[in-house]
């Protein structure tokens, strides 16, 4: 019996890679939190997404609540974002506790839609900021929620944790709001060995609060001067796996790119809905593609020995930990997408074996569907 086809392999994406070396060089130098590490990809990581400023953090949702905080958002204040992306950005905006208002996708892209975003401003809204989430990898249409955004003054923060390297035009993911948040989990396009995170900003401001909230609301050492800091540091070994590691960025992400335009000419001509982009604003951290049979698929896929996700099976809008009323507006494109996504393995260094077994388990069942 063949082996099963891993949805993620932690094992392969670090064939050649030399972590200990990294761990090595925090070893040897006897300094673990904000040392030399954490310094050199500051600035490093703030220079790749072309921003002044890269503030490291502990995690992804830390970077999101402290960049929330950075803007001012607090109670009660609206904060417009999508609804099909796992709950991450709302639970943010819970810590803070402002409002979540959840407006509908684009249907092409399944991103925060500028139309949908422009309707709830002309139907009254005035939210304090919106969140856009790079989703799978996918720039959003950031062109077009950056003028909304800037006519109307309200803050836009990126959530770039599934889009590490996206570009349009030569500008990166993180680039063009007010203030964007990374994720470095292991699975990330650029990934550590546990947990991290940070935000990336042009603004001087935002990167002196968010530098004083992630070491307790310091403005010097023990003199306490912003409200609701706390413990939020990424430690000298993940920053030295991650200096390692950004210089293997872009090319790790073509490959990722390369898989996903292989499974786009694979699926040609099947009833399914694949990634409206293989370019350089989709760096492919995840490929999915939707069906109305997706469970059916799902299942066939595993009975093949093929792992699958589904990223993310309940609308935010209506999780039980979500406030009622939080979706200002019908939400048919997202609860759409929520019922139809199915990712596929897709990651750098999977064996091509492995990819011909996803296309083959796909077009054995997708051939038999109506179009």
């Amino acid at each position: 019996m063949s082996e099963p086809v891993p949805f993620f392999s932690a094992q392969r994406i670090h064939e050649g890679f030399d972590a200990l070396a990294a761990v090595r060089r925090v070893l040897d130098r006897h300094w673990y939190v904000l040392g030399d590490e954490v310094k050199a990809f500051e600035r490093d990581f703030a220079a790749y997404c072309g921003v002044a400023h890269c503030i490291s953090l502990a995690n992804g949702t830390d970077a999101l609540e402290l960049a929330l905080r950075a803007l001012g958002i607090g109670p009660g204040d609206p904060v417009v974002l999508a609804g099909n992306a796992g709950y991450y950005g709302a639970t943010a905006v819970a810590l803070v506790g402002a409002r979540p208002c959840f407006v509908d996708i684009d249907a092409r892209t399944l991103t925060l839609s500028p139309q949908a975003l422009q309707q709830a401003l002309a139907q009254g809204l005035r939210p304090k900021a919106v969140l856009v989430t790079h989703l799978y990898g996918q720039l959003a249409d950031i062109e077009a929620l950056s003028t909304l955004c800037s006519q109307n003054g309200i803050a836009l923060v990126e959530d770039c944790a599934q889009a590490h390297g996206a570009r349009r035009g030569g500008q990166l993911a993180g680039s063009w709001g007010d203030i964007a948040c990374f994720s470095f989990y292991p699975t990330k396009n650029l990934g550590a060995l546990g947990d991290g995170g940070a935000m990336a900003t042009g603004r001087e401001d935002l990167a002196q609060r968010v530098r004083a909230l992630r070491q307790y609301g310091w403005s010097q050492k023990y003199h306490n001067t912003l409200a609701l800091g706390r413990n939020s540091r990424l430690d000298e070994i993940q920053a030295a796996v991650l200096n390692d590691k950004l210089p293997l960025l872009d090319a790790a992400n073509q490959a990722r790119q390369a898989l996903a335009a292989r499974y786009n000419a694979a699926f040609q001509g099947l009833p399914l809905t694949l990634p409206c982009s293989v370019g350089e604003d989709f760096v492919a951290h995840l490929y999915v593609v939707r069906t109305p049979v997706r469970d059916a698929l799902r299942a066939h896929l595993t009975a093949a020995g093929i792992a699958t996700d589904v990223h993310y099976p309940v609308p935010d809008s209506q999780q039980a930990a979500c406030p009622a009323g939080s979706a200002i507006q019908p939400l048919p494109v997202t609860e759409q997408a929520c019922q139809t996504v199915l990712s596929l393995p897709c990651y750098p260094g999977m064996p091509g074996s492995d990819a011909e077994r996803v296309i083959a388990g796909v077009r054995s069942f997708m051939s038999t569907q109506g179009s």
